[in-house]
């Protein structure tokens, strides 16, 4: 108490006026202050009110210098009048702030982007233009949002979607992976031709089966582009092929996004860089992706590069 009548004793002065007794009158006027007295007015005697005039004071000078944006003593934690055995106590408790910028940090950390363009981390449908050309897929992707089970028995389809460069593929998979993780959906999405030279690179420092792990695994899995890395028979055979087995066996969600229809896709793939033909191989593949996925063609215009 001689701490706080230090204080009063300090303010009262600076304003040439009577300290304590004005300083306790500002308390009791306070409406905040108020309500709180007369909620807790059978739990409280006057010397209780009396010996909690520190705490009804922490609580005015926390309250008033966030709402003054000025120095707090925990920032991202309000101040909250509590009774405890009938003594006055502050406690604090966190802002609904502080609770939606956590909310968005876990939100954010269920997303995992693999050299995909910067926009796509806020893509979100509602930003997204309802064209003819893509009503039927967005609303293919917001009925697998809304149907999506993780534990669920029955096999939930991805989508593969072929098309033009610019039509907006890459822009609806982000969306997807924004709106998965407001339900606590973890979401992979990888650009395949970087990570093709990436996952080259891996073998000289033996990593391939570290980098391919968490994408097999991964509950929801986008591979970006398709078909736009450099023809390989190995990243077609030892790297997209184990991918995709896997996630076929575990029945996991994947979705595509390609320039080409998967037609288009098995005659590429057919093709090794070493100009063999190798349409078996192909094929496995492309049964593999037409298990996991439904194929949708989007066309329009080129939002990219509009001419």
């Amino acid at each position: 108490m001689e701490g706080l009548k230090g204080f009063l004793d300090q303010r009262g002065a600076a304003q040439g006026m009577p300290n304590m007794q004005n300083i306790e009158k500002e308390i009791f006027e306070d409406e905040d202050v108020k309500a709180f007295l007369e909620q807790h007015k059978e739990e409280l005697t006057p010397e209780a009110i009396r010996k909690g005039m520190s705490a009804l004071l922490e609580f005015r000078m926390e309250r008033d210098a966030r709402k003054n944006n000025k120095e707090v003593k925990a920032p991202g934690l309000e101040p909250c009048l509590e009774v405890h055995n009938g003594f006055i106590l502050v406690n604090y408790k966190r802002t609904e702030e502080a609770i939606r910028e956590e909310r968005e940090r876990k939100r954010k950390r269920l997303i995992h982007s693999i050299n995909m363009p910067k926009n796509i981390a806020e893509a979100r449908f509602s930003d997204t233009a309802l064209t003819p050309e893509r009503q039927d897929v967005i609303g293919e992707l917001l009925k697998f949002i809304n149907s999506y089970n993780p534990n669920s028995t029955e096999y939930q389809k991805g989508l593969y979607l072929a098309g033009p460069f610019g039509v907006g593929k890459t822009y609806m998979m982000g969306a997807l992976a924004n709106e998965l993780s407001e339900n606590g959906v973890e979401t992979t999405l990888v650009n395949v031709p970087t990570y093709s030279a990436e996952i080259k690179q891996a073998i000289a420092t033996n990593t391939v089966e570290a980098k391919l792990v968490s994408i097999k695994n991964t509950p929801i899995l986008v591979l970006d582009d398709i078909g736009a890395e450099m023809n390989s028979a190995w990243f077609r055979d030892e790297v997209l092929m184990v991918i995709l087995q896997h996630r076929m066996l575990q029945e996991l969600p994947t979705f595509f996004t390609s320039n080409f229809t998967i037609d288009q896709l098995e005659a590429h793939f057919a093709h090794s860089n070493k100009g063999d033909q190798e349409l078996l191989k192909a094929k496995r593949l492309i049964e593999r992706i037409r298990f996991l996925a439904k194929e949708y063609f989007v066309d329009g215009q080129n939002h990219r590069n509009p001419s």
